[in-house]
């Protein structure tokens, strides 16, 4: 189902055969026609993974675009709920809580967030795609290109969508429904989804446009705790917090009802056979509303009781995206390419309540917390030269070069209000703001030594800086206001990878790179108040310098039966970018410290297979291993008696994940897929400190299984039924995770 595609440029894709039932005439035949992957198109030097639109049709439950990537090895997107806003991409050497450490593109519109580093404000902007759009996902692991910033020593993720060659629409509607118990309470939350794109082309233009709605109900996503029960109420659950203190869980928080609205319009021009325009717009539209429930009754009347921590939020946003593509595309000796984008938040407000429940759920004082000057822009020029041999033949090098830059913006003003439903701004309670540039020059040299022997060398230049930061934070009603210094770095970025085709079926690649991941906006400007303690912001992180090696080893089975690959890969990084806690006043804080060094290295094995024992039924999977290690860390500072961080393992890595899919295709109607998903536990600290994982706030290991049945009704019509999390298995990642959730879809093609 899911094709892993080789970094060689001639490497030829693996293909599924799929089985064609006789009985099947009144479906008229189906032209498939393959697309290489990014890494062949653009002879890039990384391992790849892809999936194409057909194949997550086929054996997905898909609600939005980064769920495509669901079974890719070594990959997870901490998605809490359908709708979830904050889902970060997680890769082989890279946690959830490191959202700047993968880049995610559409169409190379950068859709990465890298005003942060986290699982929140700095996650991949998914739902500025919709899945009826993908035509395929590529994934490439590893800083090995010079064409990629640093922030790609994780992963690269390239979302390709589609464009029509005629007329043509669809419309699917899609429901959920999950049933969820946990602490003794329950409920059933539903989301719907519906889906309409149309496009055409009409001689040198072309165009498609998509639109989509969700309504969909969260789950419980946090939980409201304390060290001991409200004086004259019961219903709290005894449970133990993550390090193993006993705590009480009073209720749940933040069942989020969220209704969002997407549409995007894609237009390219030929001017020429050779010469063609692209532009994108793109809008998102959120309206979500989170709301507590309390476990607490009062002891005396039975009546709903409320501790402290009860609280509710409003969030309503709109955001923008667009992108603008000039390329040749000849074939030729010459060709090139400028291009630009931007993503923006034009309205972005969070008002939260602080007033006591049950008062503070109607109205009452609170906070207003605006994000709507955040976003960035990008531009980057590129050119690939094709020279001609000593033979008077191209091939024997392909030379790319470009140049880029890039801006962030971060501005988090937080006002407070009377009337954190409708009120206006107060006085200013928090300020956090500041800019970051890059401006990078890269080439590569892709050189066929022989028949065999294939080297790609290449080297990206930085400059960047960070500036125009600024805090601001009250305490004891007295304002703190800090202007932050300008800071820059510049640094060079070498990359080097030789690949052998020992025969038509074998293929080594040992690839090695250095990457400059420069710290974010959020990293650099942060306001922290705990306890009574305002800590001022740290602008002087420095960036992660990291070195990547991988040697993988493919082998392409006899016709076009599928593939197999292991992959030996090691990552050292310098003054790692990671989120520490240290004792401070009368609280713990948070805050982001450049770790000395960590370590993380591994194996991992990735396989495809069609017609396994009988025709149609075909497997795909991945087994990864990683140990991950922290081996200096000079600023740390326990938060237990006798911790320490050096040799634990690396936070939020885990050190097993596998995955398999199993795809049964009998006839051209019907597909059966069955998947599985594991995942070991584990650590959010540093030190390892949080022993106890099956808590909130804590991150258990996890086996998942998801199932889905699609049937063709003809050429329009088509209906499909899924499972996520089959055996119904009762998880945390942090947050509590969905438990079984059923999925009926409905789609028309024309």
């Amino acid at each position: 189902m899911l094709a892993l595609l080789s970094a060689w440029g001639g490497a030829a894709s693996a293909q599924s055969a799929a089985a064609t039932d006789p009985a099947a005439d009144a479906l008229p035949a189906i032209e498939v026609r393959e697309t290489a992957s990014v890494a062949e198109r653009k002879q890039l030097p990384q391992t790849s993974a892809s999936v194409t639109a057909a194949a997550a049709a086929d054996g997905i439950n898909v609600t939005d675009s980064s769920d495509v990537l669901k079974y890719l090895p070594s990959l997870s997107v901490r998605k809490r709920y359908i709708g979830d806003t904050q889902s970060p991409l997680a890769t082989r050497t890279t946690g959830v809580n490191a959202s700047a450490r993968s880049l995610v593109y559409a169409d190379g519109i950068l859709l990465s967030a890298l005003v942060n580093n986290n699982n929140g404000n700095g996650s991949p902007r998914w739902f500025m795609v919709a899945p009826e759009e993908i035509e395929r996902v590529d994934v490439m692991y590893g800083p090995f290109a010079a064409e990629y910033p640093g922030n790609s020593y994780g992963a690269v993720t390239e979302i390709t969508t589609r464009m029509p060659q005629q007329f043509e629409a669809s419309a699917k509607a899609l429901y959920s429904q999950q049933d969820f118990s946990q602490y003794g309470a329950s409920g059933t939350y539903r989301a719907q989804e519906y889906n309409v794109s149309l496009g055409n082309r009409d001689g040198a233009l072309a165009w498609r446009f998509s639109a989509n709605h969700l309504d969909s109900f969260s789950q419980p996503v946090t939980y409201i705790t304390a060290a001991s029960v409200p004086a004259g109420a019961t219903g709290a659950v005894a449970t133990q917090d993550r390090t193993g203190k006993t705590i009480y869980v009073l209720g749940a928080g933040n069942l989020t009802h969220t209704v969002q609205d997407s549409a995007r319009l894609k237009l390219s021009y030929d001017f020429t056979p050779t010469l063609t325009a692209t532009y994108t717009l793109g809008l998102w539209q959120n309206q979500a509303n989170a709301n507590p429930q309390t476990y607490l009754k009062n002891a005396a009347t039975g009546a709903p009781a409320y501790g402290s921590g009860f609280s509710a939020s409003n969030v309503d946003q709109q955001q923008w995206m667009q992108g603008l593509e000039l390329r040749s595309k000849t074939g030729g000796v010459w060709d090139w390419q400028v291009a630009a984008s931007t993503m923006s938040a034009s309205r972005d407000l969070t008002r939260t309540s602080s007033a006591a429940f049950p008062a503070g759920a109607a109205g009452g004082a609170g906070t207003i917390a605006d994000a709507g000057g955040t976003g960035w822009s990008t531009l980057d020029a590129k050119g690939i030269w094709r020279p001609a041999g000593a033979d008077g033949k191209r091939g024997d090098h392909v030379l790319s070069f470009g140049a880029h830059y890039d801006r962030y913006t971060l501005a988090t003003p937080t006002w407070n209000t009377t009337d954190w439903v409708s009120g206006g701004n107060g006085a200013l309670a928090s300020d956090s703001r500041g800019k970051t540039e890059t401006s990078a020059l890269w080439a590569q040299d892709v050189w066929r030594l022989s028949s065999a022997l294939k080297a790609t060398l290449g080297a990206r230049y930085e400059w960047w800086r960070a500036f125009d930061g600024y805090n601001y934070s009250t305490t004891g009603g007295v304002g703190f206001p800090v202007n932050q210094p300008q800071v820059s770095q510049s640094g060079l970025s070498p990359k080097a990878s030789l690949a052998w085709a020992l025969s038509d079926e074998w293929l080594a690649t040992l690839s090695t790179g250095r990457a400059l991941r420069f710290p974010t906006v959020g990293e650099l400007y942060q306001n922290v108040l705990v306890g009574g303690v305002y800590l001022q912001a740290n602008p002087n992180l420095k960036p992660e310098k990291v070195w990547s090696t991988e040697l993988a080893i493919e082998r392409t089975l006899a016709e076009g039966q599928g593939k197999w690959r292991v992959s030996l890969f090691e990552e050292r990084v310098s003054d790692a970018l990671i989120s520490q806690s240290a004792a401070l006043g009368s609280g713990v804080a948070s805050f982001t410290q450049n770790v000395d060094k960590t370590r993380q290295r591994g194996i991992e094995a990735a396989f495809e297979r069609s017609d396994v024992m009988l025709r149609g039924l075909s497997l795909n999977g991945s087994v990864t291993w990683v140990d991950a290690r922290i081996l200096e860390n000079g600023g740390y500072v326990p938060t237990v008696a006798g911790a320490s961080s050096v040799g634990k393992r690396t936070p939020y890595v885990p050190e097993w994940r596998a995955t398999l899919v199993a795809t049964y295709k009998p006839d051209d109607r019907w597909t059966y897929t069955l998947a599985g998903r594991y995942s070991a536990r584990v650590y959010a600290t540093v030190d390892n400190t949080d022993v106890n994982s099956h808590t909130y706030q804590g991150f258990d290991g996890y086996t998942v299984f998801d199932a889905r049945v699609r049937y063709r009704f003809d050429r329009h019509w088509s209906a499909a039924l899924g499972v996520d999390n089959l055996t119904n298995r009762d998880y945390f990642l942090f947050h509590p995770f969905p438990q079984r959730t059923v999925f009926a879809e409905l789609k028309y093609d024309f």
